[in-house]
Parts: C-alpha cells; sequence; structure tokens
C-alpha cells in the first residue's frame, strides 16, 4: 500500500489517540477542532480505514488506529531526533573555531591552504586565531580558551592531547650581529654551548629544555642570560647582548629586525609545529580543522 503520510498527519493522530478527546487535542496542538477533525479523516482516507471510533460516548482507537499508533510514536520521536541532530549540525558548521598559537604558523602558504581544505566541508564555520603568550606551552589548550592550537612539540602532558604535524623546520640561532659567530654560514652546537640563551619561562616545561637544546648538551646546564615570553622581548635581550636563541627557520623573519642574524645550527633535531587539540574530542568542527591540516600537508594524525 502505497502512502504519502506527512508527519503533520501522524502529530494529529498521535495527539488525539493519546488525548482520546479531539477538543484537548486540538489545544494540545494549537490547531482549531475543526481543523483537527479534518487532517484525521483526510489520514483515514488515505489508510483506508478509521482510526478512531466516534459516538456519545467519547473517542476510542479503532483496532487499526491501535496498530498504527506504536510506530506513528517511533516515526515522530526519529523525526525529532534527526531535527535535532541537524540544528546541532548547523550550529557547529556556522559556529567559531578559536586556534590558538605562539608564532605565527603562515609559514609557506600554510594557512590559506588549511583554509581553503577547511571551507570545503564547513563554508560557514569561522577561524579567529588568538594569539597566547609563550608562558603557556599548550597555547591555550590547558587551560580551554582555544578549541586547538598551533604548537611546537615537544607539549608538556602530552597524554592530554592529539596533534597532528604541519611543518618540520631545521633549527637556527639567532645572534647579534657583532657576535664573534656572526661571520659563520652554519654554526656547530658544540660551539654555542658556553654561550648564556635567551629562554621561555620555565612555565613552558619541557618546550623551555628543547629550546635550550639540553638533550644535546650531555648534561652540561644551559647558561641562562635573559628570560622572553614574546619575539619583541627576545628582540630586546639579543640586541642588548644577553644571549642567543635558537629557533625554527621560518620564524627568522620574526627576529632579523636589524642588528640581529639567524645561522643554521648543526648538532641539533629538526623542530616540529603541530595543530594539537584536546584528546577524546569529538566536535566535527575540531576534528574537520585538523583533517583539513591533514590534506594540505599530507600528513597522518599522530
Amino acid at each position: 500500500m502505497a502512502m504519502d503520510v506527512h508527519g503533520r498527519d501522524l502529530r494529529y493522530f498521535v495527539s488525539v489517540a493519546e488525548e482520546l478527546h479531539f477538543t484537548r487535542a486540538a489545544e494540545r496542538l494549537f490547531v482549531s477542532q475543526p481543523a483537527l477533525s479534518k487532517q484525521i479523516r483526510l489520514l483515514e482516507r488515505k489508510l483506508g480505514a478509521d482510526l478512531f471510533e466516534r459516538d456519545r460516548q467519547g473517542v476510542r482507537l479503532t483496532a487499526v488506529g491501535s496498530a498504527l499508533l506504536p510506530y506513528a510514536r517511533r516515526v515522530l520521536a526519529d523525526w525529532d531526533a534527526a531535527a535535532d541532530a541537524v540544528e546541532r549540525a548547523k550550529t557547529e558548521q556556522q559556529a567559531t573555531l578559536v586556534v590558538g598559537m605562539s608564532t605565527s604558523p603562515g609559514r609557506g602558504g600554510l594557512l590559506p591552504a588549511i583554509r581553503s581544505r577547511f571551507s570545503e566541508t564547513h563554508p560557514a564555520a569561522k577561524v579567529r586565531l588568538r594569539q597566547v603568550s609563550w608562558t603557556d606551552s599548550s597555547v591555550g589548550l590547558a587551560d580551554g580558551s582555544v578549541d586547538a592550537a598551533f604548537v611546537w612539540l615537544p607539549v608538556p602532558d602530552a597524554e592530554r592531547y592529539e596533534w597532528v604535524v604541519v611543518a618540520e623546520e631545521p633549527r637556527h640561532v639567532a645572534l647579534p650581529d657583532t657576535h664573534r659567530l656572526a661571520g659563520r654560514p652554519e654554526i656547530d652546537f658544540s660551539d654555542l654551548l658556553d654561550e648564556p640563551f635567551i629562554a621561555i619561562p620555565e612555565s613552558a616545561g619541557v618546550l623551555r629544555d628543547y629550546w635550550l637544546a639540553l638533550d644535546g648538551r650531555a648534561g652540561r646546564p644551559a647558561r641562562i642570560g635573559a628570560e622572553a615570553a614574546s619575539a619583541d622581548e627576545t628582540y630586546e635581550a639579543l640586541v642588548d647582548g644577553r644571549g642567543v636563541v635558537l629557533l625554527a627557520a621560518g620564524n627568522a623573519p620574526l627576529l632579523t629586525r636589524g642588528g640581529v642574524v639567524t645561522r643554521p645550527v648543526r648538532g641539533v633535531s629538526a623542530s616540529r609545529l603541530a595543530l594539537a587539540w584536546r584528546a577524546g574530542e569529538r566536535r566535527p568542527l575540531v576534528r574537520a580543522y585538523a583533517e583539513a591540516c591533514r590534506r594540505a600537508t599530507g600528513r597522518d594524525l599522530d
């Protein structure tokens, strides 16, 4: 039996079946009683059977009505769930994704490539980049102020996060252009062991250790000439002669503003920039942005 029954028809039927009273059902549905009666008659005509018995004693379900009721309730419940899912998806698509950064991830066209792929699946969503101080090496993930973040690895409490690496860059050293090593095209890290270093704040944890290259010092402690929590503070410490600093090659333009040069460093591992998010994250917008990063860079999610 082919039927074209609308959800409204089923909702009207279920209301009358539960109230067993046309007037009360009409009030519940915010329609007039004659309009409700008309729709029920049209539904009965489509089905080819009466759904209710109407007499002076009241309204009762027929055998056909009793057979239809549980299925009608199920269809309406499924449709309500589907409508809720659609609204959640629409809200998710139109929402703003907050992405943290401590230094600009805009290297080699990376951000436009990610944005292009993200917009393919979430054209109404907005991405807002939020600058976070170097004092927080989770770049806002730990305190929940961002949804995802471009972080330098290693990140403290790594088990709390998932990530995809978006760039690998050799580490360079920035130093005053008057430094004794500034004239070399390349510098061995062993020649920097006794130099004072400009360190990011202690709150950065393992990331501070990484940029001091503690793993390449054979147990020798680093000399700390200054601490800096931003590119501007680092630049001022450099031109003031308070130390040298390791940095990713892509961040060299942040410091080479005059009076400072950068040189490749031999003997230390390459740096890794990643898009990270909290482990167990299931929001479609976050996962879609991570997938856009993966596609833009051709890398797997870690």
